[in-house]
């Protein structure tokens, strides 16, 4: 018996190139990241602010001593880039000039200033060529029968976990590389935090940052709030590397095994979406056992993203991108607030409020 006929709904003429032009997009983005990964590598951002903030093709060119013959291919370079909202132009033709926008400022390399972080290695991480491997092996992943907790799409590939000690085995350099961008990622925005959020820490006498690495976070706050007494809480490897210079106190341990130093407040600053749920509610709960009654001002400070669709249509996707991220190199996730509150619930914790939104992150204080 022959099989039934398969019919599919032709699309109108329109939504037929409308559909290729989509396809185009989606399927060539890559193109868009590596063009933004080339730009950071030969130091298009920094250039440009060296260059007074404004500078021509042939200027670029000169300043970074590229060869004459490649001038046709960098101002198609730039043109994607300008349209992707890297750098701004202005004129055309030879009186063409490229300046910096947002986004192209936080890649600017060697600039001393306050609550500048350069994100160069946020987009050489992600981009390097570990993450797109693991990235292109996706589909075989799924296809995969892999003995639960589910390893992620990177650390089945590599047979290592990002941000561990197994890491520099597999790359020194990557390791490097993606320990600098995850450092750059979270120290981005400290400031608009400690502004934003000033009635965080009203009343606050003693802060555990807990798996704060190397401390930028805490010795922002005890620069911002002189009477706090904050401690840094990580594994061992990192808080060797911390300065001690006096600023914060620093103790190792594992905070899955360890108890968390005691403090009125513990905070877990873009921590949790790196984890599994699991792993989530065993770090809460030992930081929830570190903290004093919400009678006695005790609390748990969680920062981390927050998937909000009514954050509008380019801020969510963001969100997702990262919640991708995570999925191919980590066993987190991005979690919107149903699932923020399934994790403070199993951690043991009785209640929780969203003190601020700052962009698409969410600033949780979570109630003993």
């Amino acid at each position: 018996m022959a099989a039934p006929t398969q019919t599919i709904e032709v699309p109108s003429d329109a939504e037929l190139m409308q559909a290729q032009a989509d396809l185009w997009r989606h399927s060539l983005y890559y193109l868009t990241s590596m063009g933004l990964r080339c730009a950071v590598e030969l130091g298009i951002p920094t250039t440009i602010h060296r260059l007074g903030g404004a500078a021509s093709v042939s200027d670029l060119m000169a300043a970074l001593s590229l060869p004459e013959n490649k001038l046709p291919f960098f101002r198609r370079l730039m043109r994607v880039l300008v349209t992707a909202g890297v750098f701004a132009a202005d004129g055309s033709g030879d009186a063409e000039r490229f300046g910096l926008t947002p986004l192209s400022r936080i890649l600017v390399d060697g600039v001393v200033a306050d609550e500048h972080h350069s994100q160069r290695c946020f987009v050489l991480g992600p981009t390097c060529r570990h993450s797109v491997e693991a990235a292109f092996n996706l589909a075989e992943w799924f296809k995969k029968e892999l003995a639960s907790p589910v390893p992620s799409p990177f650390e089945d590939l590599h047979g290592a976990r990002l941000f561990e000690e197994s890491t520099p085995l597999l790359d020194p350099e990557m390791d490097a590389v993606v320990n600098e961008a995850r450092a750059a990622h979270d120290n981005l925005g400290i400031g608009t935090l400690l502004r934003e959020c000033r009635d965080l820490f009203k009343g606050v006498n003693s802060l555990t940052d807990c798996c704060g690495r190397h401390g930028e976070t805490a010795r922002a706050i005890v620069k911002a709030f002189p009477h706090i007494n904050c401690t840094v809480f990580d594994l061992p490897w990192l808080v060797n590397q911390a300065p001690r210079d006096g600023v914060v106190n620093y103790v190792a341990g594992d905070a899955f095994h360890s108890n968390v130093p005691p403090a009125q407040a513990v905070m877990l600053k873009l921590v949790l979406h790196h984890l599994s749920d699991d792993d989530c509610v065993k770090i809460l709960g030992q930081c929830r056992k570190a903290v004093p009654s919400q009678k006695e001002g005790g609390k748990v400070i969680v920062i981390d993203i927050l998937v909000d669709p009514s954050l509008g249509p380019v801020m969510f996707e963001a969100q997702l991108m990262m919640d991708m991220l995570m999925m191919v190199n980590t066993r987190g996730r991005q979690r919107d607030e149903n699932e923020w509150h399934h994790l403070f619930t199993k951690a043991g914790f009785s209640d929780y409020k969203i003190a601020k939104k700052i962009g698409a992150r969410a600033v949780f204080e979570v109630f003993p």
